[in-house]
């Protein structure tokens, strides 16, 4: 692949990115791991060192995408900060021991793994029966932390900031209402990425065959592009998410996850459909 589709690709994607982590309280990871694994591997890297900087550099990218979103919805009053910074930071250690183990992986698993957990919360979050929510969030800061870490391991495996994974739990078994998991989930996030990015900075130090301008298992070069059209773009998300009812934000969330849960798992590729 030549650099200027390459710049191409990442910049449509940064938009796409931006859009629904505003919208959705989302990192963007469905869209940009694909987008980068395609390009890293069109570009002659091996499978299993594209899909780590894949995972690298797009939780580098989530970073200042969910400071903008949750800024967005902080003044919307959708984010329940004692929640989130509970959720976070016991979520941000879970994402670098993840990380930690995500480099032991080879890249096929990784690949199949990060459609399935995708894919699989979907399915859970278009099952589940509405839960019957209290006027007011209760404070439960030990449950908080017990559903965080392990998805904070989880996202730092599949190199995800956490949210396509925790608005489900958040909604499910938290009991927040779907604007309120969207707000606080992307402050969760913030500390989410921070974890997943370290882990795969100091895991992937000294490894062969990385793209140039990488440190460990983030590439730079592309993380700028994506974060600068992102971050612009997550504050339209925010606007756009507060004029839609919940209801249809949710079967919006779900369906997007379908779609990217099943291309990453090669699903269209086995039926021979060019989506």
């Amino acid at each position: 692949m030549d650099p200027i589709t390459a710049i191409i690709a990442l910049v449509i994607t940064g938009i796409g990115v931006g859009f629904a982590s505003g919208l959705l309280g989302i990192g963007g990871c469905f869209i940009m791991v694909p987008v980068q694994y395609w390009i890293y591997t069109s570009m002659g890297l091996s499978p299993d060192i594209a899909i780590r900087v894949a995972f690298g550099t797009n939780l580098l990218v989530v970073l200042p995408t969910v400071i903008s979103g949750a800024y967005g919805h902080n003044k919307k009053g959708a984010v329940f900060w004692r929640a989130g910074i509970v959720l976070g930071i016991t979520s941000a250690i879970g994402a670098v021991i993840g990380a930690t183990i995500a480099v032991q992986l080879p890249g096929a698993i990784l690949k199949v793994a990060f459609g399935l957990v995708i894919f699989l919360s979907a399915i859970r979050m278009l099952t589940a029966k509405p839960p019957k929510i209290d006027e007011k969030l209760k404070d439960k800061p030990i449950l908080w932390a017990a559903w965080a870490f392990p998805i904070g391991i989880v996202s730092g495996i599949i190199g995800i900031g956490g949210g396509i994974i925790m608005i489900p739990m958040m909604l499910v078994v938290l009991k927040f209402r779907m604007h309120q998991a969207v707000g606080t989930s992307t402050a969760i996030m913030i500390f989410t990425s921070t974890g997943g990015v370290i882990g795969y900075i100091i895991n992937g130090l000294g490894v062969e065959g990385l793209p140039a301008y990488s440190i460990g298992y983030v590439n730079f070069s592309s993380w700028f592009v994506l974060a600068v059209t992102s971050v612009m773009m997550a504050q339209v998300g925010v606007r756009v998410s507060h004029k839609i009812p919940a209801r249809e934000l949710k079967y919006i969330f779900i369906a997007v996850m379908m779609y990217f849960g099943l291309k990453m798992l090669g699903v269209f590729d086995w039926l021979g459909l060019p989506i």
